[in-house]
């Protein structure tokens, strides 16, 4: 008798399809009756004791009672009654079992092997750990091997997408990507899923999320406490309903979400104090090292792979901040996230292929401008986001002002106290993968936004880092005609920092050695390729390095000049230049000018103001009323499009020469 056809096959799929959907839809209807979706856990026991055979995030182990070292070992379920526990269970408990058993077949395996042969280990510097010639199957065991800690929640399945490692040298030696790595490009590879195929071949990686130097604020100013948070005896409330029982903290947290690196603080609501700060290099950076590039990937065939990786790295971090300050994730109550227009709304996994093309904007601004939103921010639940912290935390995306200048440069309006209606005018230059400027005074405020680049951040250049020990961060001339450098952490230099790359670049100048075109000087008849700054650890930069940093100089460069011009003042009328941004802190200002990176400006009255993204973000957190004043004060903006000046490409091409800015005045052309 013959087989159903392929229709009817697919006919009776789609009849089971159908009726295990209304069973879900039918089970929704239910939890939904129960306190409006959040009820009783239904593998909660009696005796609050967790009898679900997969893994889920509410489970907890139980402290050992005193006195009694066997204690209870049964599971207790953590789900205190308010929390939508649907959310909290595995995706794929099917697998469970079997990536438990995977685990414990690969771990036997490599422990045989390594049993056989003496592990050989040596150091790679460029790679920034250890590179180690152990017998292993994966990429994974060789971090083991090392001793290098790389993230996994879904047990080295490859599911959770956690354990990115950038593959330096030996990627040859791999197998080719299996289908959990299909989302990967070049030489990014999931060290759970990268078998190695020829064991005694040198291979050195890097984790993907790593933690740079922590840029802290420059500014010390004083916040009035209003939070939306606060407690009442023993109850903690939300603009005065009761949200929850005090469990001992009521805790927020601030975020900066840079396109090259995240920045967080971890604030007592109570206080007004900050608990902590932890920064990391932004994962998302395997899609891409700039925000077009990021669009372009969020709109391929792996749309919300970025939005799940940088979920996943909150997370993490929130799981070192409870374990390393001893509180429960639950008493995170409040959020707020900077970030500029395509990195925040990637966050909110909203759709960011209309920044991408004209008009360049969000469609939250679109919707905004059409009247169908009354602001540009966002507000949602932190469990919709995946994000762990109390069920009824809320996240609030800063206000975007324009285009591509997003909460970021909102967020420094409040950190520096910009006011339009200042006597004085004031300017902001903030320096990142995408630069914001901004001119405010005199009854006016004005942005633009300039897409430098990641040249200054440690991308494009061949030996360029962020801010990690062992980036040259300052570089003069030394008596003999070479370089005297000093590195992050005092250690062995690796590579060279965004601030290290300014003065290199200015003492080239000043030495001859390149002209004012990027052009390195000729010797003995040829010119040079690439000049050496630290010759021990073969440390270079090239021509074509130079030319990565001369266009991200110039575009910063001509963003300054045009909104100087439109602004009708010239350097001279600047009471006060900030400048904020990931390695602003230790730029050198006379360098930076010299390169012609920054205006002009009289020296004293530049200010280095450190990440005042990060600040802004921490008062919109401590104080409601400061958000108000934000959504005010954007609304006043005037935005800028650079390109769609008149001039705009003789100046860019002139801002990529290596001198310093023309002083503007207000009649400048």
């Amino acid at each position: 008798m013959a087989g159903p056809s392929k229709k009817d096959y697919q006919q009776r799929l789609d009849q089971i399809t159908g009726i295990f959907t209304d069973i879900m839809g039918e089970a929704q209807e239910q939890v939904q009756g129960q306190a409006g979706g959040q009820g009783r856990c239904p593998y909660r026991s009696a005796r609050d004791v967790c009898t679900a055979k997969f893994g889920c995030a509410n489970r907890e182990r139980p402290k050992k009672a005193a006195g009694n070292d066997a204690g209870n070992t049964e599971p207790i379920c953590a789900h205190d009654g308010t929390l939508d526990f649907r959310n909290a269970w595995e995706s794929r408990p099917e697998n469970y079992q079997k990536t438990r058993d995977k685990i414990v077949t690969v771990r036997k395996q490599a422990a045989e092997k390594r049993a056989e042969k003496q592990v050989d280990g040596r150091e790679d510097r460029r790679a920034g750990m250890a590179g180690m010639l152990a017998e292993a199957l994966t990429l994974f065991d060789r971090a083991d091997d090392a001793g290098l800690r790389l993230a996994s929640s879904c047990g080295r399945h490859g599911d959770c997408h956690e354990c990115i490692v950038t593959v330096n040298t030996g990627i040859e030696a791999l197998a080719p990507r299996t289908e959990a790595e299909g989302f990967l490009s070049e030489n990014y590879r999931l060290a759970c899923q990268a078998e190695i195929l020829d064991t005694d071949a040198e291979i050195a990686f890097e984790p993907l999320i790593r933690a740079p130097r922590i840029l802290q604020t420059g500014l010390e100013k004083p916040i009035a406490l209003a939070p939306a948070i606060t407690r009442r005896d023993e109850e903690v409330l939300r603009d005065g309903a009761v949200i929850d029982r005090y469990r001992g903290h009521i805790y927020g947290l601030a975020i900066d979400l840079g396109t090259t690196t995240v920045a967080a603080s971890l604030f007592d609501l109570q206080s007004g104090a900050c608990i902590a700060l932890a920064s990391f290099e932004n994962p998302q950076r395997f899609g891409g090292s700039d925000v077009m590039h990021r669009i372009s990937y969020d709109g391929g065939p792996h749309r919300g792979e970025l939005h799940k990786i940088i979920v996943n790295a909150l997370n993490r971090e929130i799981e070192d901040l409870c374990a390393q300050f001893k509180f429960n994730r639950r008493e995170i109550y409040e959020i707020v996230v900077a970030g500029n227009s395509t990195m925040r709304d990637l966050f909110f996994n909203c759709d960011v292929q209309p920044i991408g093309q004209r008009p360049y904007k969000s469609p939250v601004e679109l919707a905004f401008l059409a009247g169908e939103r009354d602001s540009t921010a966002l507000v949602v639940e932190a469990r919709k986001l995946r994000l762990r912290a109390h069920p009824k935390c809320l996240v609030h995306g800063l206000p975007l002002i324009a285009s591509h200048v997003g909460g970021d440069a909102a967020a420094s309006l409040l950190a520096l106290d910009i006011s339009p209606d200042a006597d004085a005018v004031v300017m902001l230059v903030d320096m990142g993968t995408n630069t914001e400027i901004v001119l405010a005074g005199q009854g006016r405020l004005m942005v633009a936004s300039c897409p430098a680049g990641p040249a200054f951040e440690g991308g494009l250049v061949r030996h360029g880092m962020a801010s990690y020990d062992g980036a040259i961060e300052a570089v003069s001339e030394s008596e003999d005609g070479g370089f005297q450098w000093r590195t992050i952490g005092d250690v062995a230099p690796v590579g060279l920092c965004g601030s290290g790359l300014i003065d290199l670049l200015a003492v080239l100048r000043r030495s001859g050695r390149m002209n004012e075109k990027g052009a390195l000087a000729r010797e003995k008849g040829k010119r040079n390729a690439e000049i050496l700054v630290a010759p021990e650890q073969q440390i270079t930069i090239s021509g074509q390095d130079i030319s990565h940093l001369a266009q991200a100089k110039a575009a910063s460069h001509a963003g300054q000049n045009i909104l100087l011009r439109r602004f009708g003042v010239g350097v001279d009328d600047i009471s006060r230049l900030y400048l904020a941004g990931g390695f602003a802190s230790h730029v050198d200002f006379d360098n930076a000018v010299d390169i012609g990176l920054l205006a002009p400006v009289a020296k004293e009255r530049m200010i280095k103001a450190g990440n005042t993204a990060l600040q802004g973000a921490g008062e919109a957190l401590l104080n409601t009323g400061r958000r108000a004043h934000l959504e005010q004060l954007v609304r006043r903006a005037v935005h800028v499009e650079l390109e769609s000046e008149a001039n705009f490409f003789d100046i860019f091409v002139e801002a990529c020469f290596f001198k310093p800015m023309a002083k503007i005045g207000p009649n400048s052309p």
